[in-house]
């Protein structure tokens, strides 16, 4: 599906920007970042990576699933993920006044640190979910309705501006890595799992999907 294609690309982009963020931080805490590129910052990931990215996901990925593949609202992949975009973005909203001046003290300075550590981190194991979980089953119970394409809409002119910013941020702050998280694919790796979703075959899977997996199972 070409929204799902493109979703996915703008994750890649949302990645990268990440450990720019990560690499930026650390040098306004040491005095030698540009505090205008916070306001950058702040502006790529709220307007692209909010009010376009997860507006998109949540008003027609998240929508379809729900209305046409009749998957539930209220648990599971769709509940959970929509709740990490809320809670991200209200991370996001006590991060984003920090990032336009020094830290006026180290613990002011650990502080940002710690923000922008946790929204990161939370952003991208969200990303993981979605590419690894939502994306993939969600398209195949699309299709298995019938749906072969879904809607999209033009990207918004602050929302493109703040995408075209982020170019010239990876080049003055190459994104750095997070060496403790850990990063991977499938519910288990899904902040969200044991907590608000018990994962995709507890979720979503129907009766007739449990019967065929003990079927396989058996004959294993």
């Amino acid at each position: 599906m070409k929204l799902l294609d493109a979703l996915q690309a703008e994750h890649a982009l949302i990645d990268r920007v990440l450990g720019s963020l990560r690499r930026y931080v650390g040098a306004l805490v040491d005095g030698a970042a540009d505090p205008g590129d916070g306001r950058r910052f702040a502006a790529f990931f709220t307007e692209y990576a909010g009010h376009f990215h997860h507006d998109r996901e949540e008003r027609v990925l998240f929508d379809a699933l729900v209305t046409a593949a009749e998957l539930p609202a209220d648990r599971g992949p769709v509940h959970a993920l929509g709740r990490e975009h809320a809670e991200m973005a209200q991370w996001l909203r006590e991060l984003a006044p920090l990032l336009d001046h020094v830290p006026p003290s180290a613990e002011d300075g650990a502080r940002l640190q710690a923000l922008a550590t946790r929204y990161t981190r939370a952003l991208w194991r969200h990303i993981d979910a979605e590419n690894s979980v939502l994306y993939p089953q969600g398209e195949e119970r699309l299709l298995l309705c019938g749906i072969r394409e879904l809607a999209d809409r033009p990207i918004h002119p602050a929302e493109a501006a703040a995408r075209d910013a982020a170019a010239a941020l990876l080049l003055r702050y190459p994104p750095v890595e997070d060496d403790v998280l850990a990063r991977g694919d499938g519910c288990f790796m899904c902040r969200a799992h044991g907590e608000s979703c018990d994962g995709l075959e507890a979720e979503w899977w129907t009766e007739l999907e449990w019967d065929e997996f003990r079927g396989r199972d058996a004959s294993d």
